[in-house]
């Protein structure tokens, strides 16, 4: 590598392209070199001078010294809750901002113990393996893991969190991109990030569970660019949302016959699922057969359309909790100061607001930055001996 500053990790510079969506033309205009520098500071072939990763730290909004961060061990390769159109750079920014999450947890993680993870554990390696039995099985364990009993759920991002999952839910600006979920080594948990760009809480909570049923079926099965393969894992992960989120014996329990749109639409805001999937959930379950749910799903579009529903405003999305109160709790015991946050991971205020659930410029001080360095020792000598303990886990209750 030739001259420049020491430790700049290309893999950074990647990252921070696909997450803003800029090119390599675009960016060596902001910085004021030529594109091929840009070529050269990914590929490793030359870093950087000071002058230079200034400019570009400030191109990016991120720090100069984050450039310079040992990328950890990658996710496994996310699993997406898409629409097929959705475009490869589009996956890509995303995947990097699960990525630019996963860093946050870990750094977060030097002061605090999550939520142990508290998930069913399958070992399939095909989803040919995987039957429909097998999912509401999976379904079931899942709700009695977490004591959720056969109801409706009343927070899922809660349960979630509580199991241990690291959730982020922000606006991507990727509409057709609704989730995608991958687990961590280095975090030796889970991850999902869902889109808030449609707001609306039905759709997000079956998104969610869809993201869970991929975390629980596919965790050891090999990803594939099949589309026959990536269509039944979808459909699986789809069938497990709605078992999860409408178990077999309660949920038919509420429903009357013959099933009617009105009638399904009283139990939505119960359940906190939309009409349509309880209408699949119903044909899985065999209360309804097939021609009745064409009917059903007929009428749906003729009278509502087929993007919105009666009722999608009568709940709220739910709000992910764990990062944000990690951040609150740190920063309430002294451990952290709101205006070290941004330094210390290294990303600007946006993007740690949208990634870990807080609302936007709450992380806006004027005060000096604490370096990090200060603010380790800071922390060894106020905690002394009990460090350890008292840092211990943000109190997080598991829904009932």
């Amino acid at each position: 590598m030739s001259r420049g500053i020491t430790g700049f990790e290309p893999e950074r510079l990647i990252q921070v392209l696909s997450a803003r969506a800029v090119s390599q033309v675009e960016l060596a205009a902001m910085v004021g070199v030529s594109p091929a520098t840009i070529s050269k500071w990914k590929s490793g072939q030359q870093s950087p001078e000071a002058e230079a990763l200034q400019s570009l730290s400030v191109a990016m909004n991120v720090t100069p010294e984050w450039f310079t961060r040992p990328l950890p061990e990658k996710c496994t390769l996310p699993l997406y809750r898409s629409n097929a159109s959705a475009h490869a750079a589009a996956r890509t920014k995303l995947a990097t901002r699960l990525e630019w999450a996963q860093d946050i947890a870990l750094a977060l993680g030097e002061f605090v113990d999550f939520p142990e993870v508290n998930l069913p554990t399958r070992s399939f390696s095909d989803p040919e393996q995987i039957t429909n039995s097998d999912i509401e099985q999976a379904a079931c364990e899942c709700r009695d893991l977490w004591s959720l009993g056969r109801r409706a759920v009343p927070d899922l991002a809660m349960a979630v969190e509580g199991a241990g999952v690291i959730l982020v839910r922000e606006e991507t600006g990727v509409a057709t991109i609704e989730g995608l979920s991958a687990w961590s080594p280095a975090l030796e948990r889970p991850m999902i990030l869902l889109s808030s760009d449609k707001e609306n809480a039905f759709r997000s909570r079956f998104d969610l569970a869809h993201e869970l049923g991929h975390l629980i079926l596919h965790k050891g099965i090999e990803r594939s660019t099949d589309p026959d393969r990536y269509k039944l894992m979808e459909d699986q992960a789809h069938r497990f949302a709605g078992a999860f989120l409408l178990p077999a014996e309660t949920f038919a329990a509420d429903v009357r016959t013959p099933v009617t749109l009105d009638s399904l639409l009283l139990l939505k805001q119960r359940w906190g699922v939309s009409v349509g999937a309880m209408i699949m959930r119903l044909f899985a379950l065999k209360v309804i057969d097939s021609n009745t749910k064409a009917q059903l799903f007929k009428r749906r579009s003729s009278r509502w359309g087929v993007k919105a529903e009666p009722g999608d405003d009568g709940r709220s999305p739910e709000q992910v909790r764990l990062l944000r109160r990690t951040v609150e709790l740190l920063a309430s015991s002294g451990v952290m100061p709101l205006e070290s946050v941004t330094d210390y991971l290294g990303l600007g205020e946006a993007d740690v607001e949208m990634l870990t659930g807080l609302p936007k410029h709450y992380l806006k001080s004027q005060s000096a930055v604490v370096q990090l360095a200060t603010l380790k020792s800071k922390v060894a000598n106020s905690l002394g001996s009990d460090s350890k303990e008292s840092a211990k886990v943000l109190p997080f209750n598991r829904s009932k």
